[in-house]
């Protein structure tokens, strides 16, 4: 098809040499700890050969290899913006983010306010870029807003509008004593290297009878739009969620879901209040790890 043949030139043309970049192995679930995984693709969407792996005791879906840290920072400076847009045929880059962010902020914001018992004095956006997100809130409920992103000229545009910032990565940084009435993790999760500790960190800065909101790209319904689990992989994500998935990392990190939905585009929206940590139903995600496998692999 001369599509393909169209989008695979334009691809060609971003000129990353992902062969070429340093990448890691992931010796085990980040999940679950369980060494036990099945390759459900070799290739991703933009026909590099990145390896996605599932989970057998779980489900969690992660590249493995995958780009090492330093790669992916490099990867992010010079190469993500332009492969997106190769991909899409369109232009991406932090311009028309910001005019998409504004409409899903609206989307936030609705089912924050249809949701959340109090009004939250303090919200944190982490990986919050330019703050259009927290900005919304703030507006919204009159909250202090803080954004925390490692990019110095995205946090400019944050500070700007009125807002903290805070330069860094969640799981390196260390909060002290303060903590936030709400904690938004945006459109990030399937991009983090540590899920866990990245959650972990969260629930640290979530103050007691706080609330979080995180959101993630389902694994399955992304597969289904594809027509493949080839089609749902890319490089950008070194994780691949679904809602059990999800659910799971929540329970251990110290959050209980108090409502969710399920975007257009496929995410799985999640309001969390602050609990203690338990354990998730490892048998029942050994099952819907055996259905996710099945129904990848019907897909092709």
């Amino acid at each position: 098809m001369m599509g393909v043949a169209e989008r695979a030139a334009r691809i060609a043309a971003v000129g990353f040499d992902y062969e070429r970049s340093d990448r890691e192995d992931v010796p085990a679930c980040n999940l679950c700890g369980s060494t036990d995984t099945v390759v459900v693709s070799e290739h991703d969407r933009y026909g590099y050969p990145a390896v996605l792996r599932l989970c057998t005791r779980c489900g969690l879906g992660f590249l493995s290899p995958r780009l090492t840290a330093a790669e992916y920072g490099a990867f992010y400076d010079s190469f993500y913006r332009p492969l997106v847009s190769a991909y899409h045929g369109r232009r991406i880059d932090a311009e028309t983010v910001q005019v998409d962010q504004r409409g899903y902020a609206r989307e936030l914001v609705a089912l924050l306010q249809e949701t959340l018992p109090n009004r939250p004095g303090s919200v944190l956006d982490v990986g919050g870029s330019t703050g259009i997100v927290a900005a919304a809130v703030r507006d919204a409920f009159g909250s202090d807003a803080t954004v925390l992103d490692p990019a110095p000229d995205e946090l400019e545009v944050a500070a700007a509008a009125g807002m903290e910032t805070i330069a860094g990565f969640a799981e390196d940084f260390d909060p002290g004593d303060r903590r936030w009435d709400l904690v938004l993790l945006c459109q990030t999760i399937d991009h983090l290297l540590d899920v866990a500790a990245t959650l972990d960190s969260m629930r640290r800065m979530t103050a007691d009878g706080g609330h979080a909101f995180v959101d993630e790209l389902d694994l399955l319904i992304a597969a289904r739009k594809a027509g493949s689990a080839e089609g749902a992989a890319k490089i950008d994500h070194p994780y691949y969620l679904t809602r059990e998935t999800a659910t799971a990392y929540f329970l251990r990190a110290g959050f209980e879901p108090v409502a969710e939905r399920l975007s257009a585009d496929g995410h799985w929206g999640f309001v969390l209040a602050a609990a203690e940590p338990r354990e998730p139903d490892w048998e029942q995600l050994r099952e819907s790890a055996q259905t996710t496998l099945a129904e990848l692999r019907g897909l092709g």
